[in-house]
């Protein structure tokens, strides 16, 4: 897969592509579905497949306050579109040149030049442009004069309505794990690279693998019992807090994960965080004596999560 950064849209990338556009933030079976039709669709037309997403999001550029939680970083998104066959990903920066470009500017420009665009898969409520002004019904007039078709994207659903970002963020965040699996058709995870931390937890005798999660806020916050896998195969059972550390007043939002009953040497390995069960949410303590209690709670908690016979450890 060829990713796209720092284009100049001005300039021609393709000569011929099937294009969809969008957030895709968890990878989930609706967005599946919608990858899956656009590569049938490239196939039915020998030209590659070209999907256009942003970083950052575009709620995150124009309202973060609003901005939901991600439920990916922006390495596993790319990581996640790397496997499913697309010829070419192009994140685009979103930011005020991106925002101010037009609707008719941007389908003239990105769609029509710089890919060459053919045909476009987008849900038929797909808004773009400054100040929102382009939608399908000018996608498809504008299709019309520069030779590509516009077609709408297909939509999931199960028993319970239409599969989409914020019903598996909803799930996530109610600790209903089970929920988020069926939605995704995988188990979540969250994945970084472990680096070395302020030492805090060792001092209070409780020793974490840290990843920093970047700036932009996760959809999960809190502690929570699951597994820790490294790329080496080696699986962890863990207590786990994702947030921002309020107690030691954190400046940024790290995954720590303490490892029961061992103490691996993990500095420097790519690690995947899969969650189990929610323990409790991210709270502030007066001293680090009380957070050293109730982190000794939390690994009771993570224990008898552990101790279910249900669960099996992961293969």
């Amino acid at each position: 897969m060829r990713l796209l950064r720092g284009v100049d849209h001005r300039k021609p990338v393709f000569s011929e592509a099937v294009v969809t556009i969008g957030n895709f933030d968890g990878f989930h079976r609706g967005h599946q579905t919608v990858v899956a039709r656009l590569l049938a669709a490239a196939a039915e037309r020998r030209v590659p497949s070209v999907l256009i997403t942003f970083e950052p999001l575009p709620l995150e550029f124009f309202a973060p306050e609003r901005a939901p939680g991600r439920l990916q970083r922006l390495r596993d998104r790319i990581d996640f579109l790397r496997t499913t066959g697309l010829d070419a990903v192009w994140l685009m920066r979103f930011g005020a040149p991106l925002a101010n470009l037009s609707a008719e500017v941007f389908v003239d420009r990105v769609l029509h030049r710089t890919l060459g665009t053919r045909h476009v898969l987008v849900g038929d409520d797909f808004r773009f442009g400054k100040g929102r002004g382009g939608d399908y019904a000018l996608l498809e007039r504008m299709g019309e004069e520069l030779g590509f078709s516009v077609e709408s994207t297909p939509t999931l659903a199960d028993g319970h309505g239409r599969i989409s970002s914020t019903r598996v963020r909803a799930a996530a965040q109610a600790g209903d794990f089970a929920r988020v699996e069926s939605l995704l058709g995988r188990r979540y995870g969250i994945c970084g690279r472990v680096s070395h931390g302020d030492k805090r937890g060792r001092l209070i005798g409780f020793p974490t693998a840290n990843v920093r999660l970047g700036p932009q806020p996760m959809a999960l916050r809190g502690v929570f019992a699951g597994w820790l896998f490294t790329r080496d195969g080696e699986v962890f059972p863990s207590v786990t807090n994702i947030g921002w550390r309020p107690t030691v007043a954190g400046t940024e939002q790290r995954l720590e994960a303490h490892v029961l009953d061992a103490s691996p040497q993990l500095y420097g390995k790519l690690a995947r965080f899969e969650p189990l069960a929610s323990i409790r949410g991210e709270q502030r303590y007066e001293s680090l004596e009380a957070l050293k209690a109730q982190i000794a709670r939390d690994v009771d908690a993570a224990r008898a999560v552990f101790a279910n016979p249900s669960l099996q450890q992961p293969a």
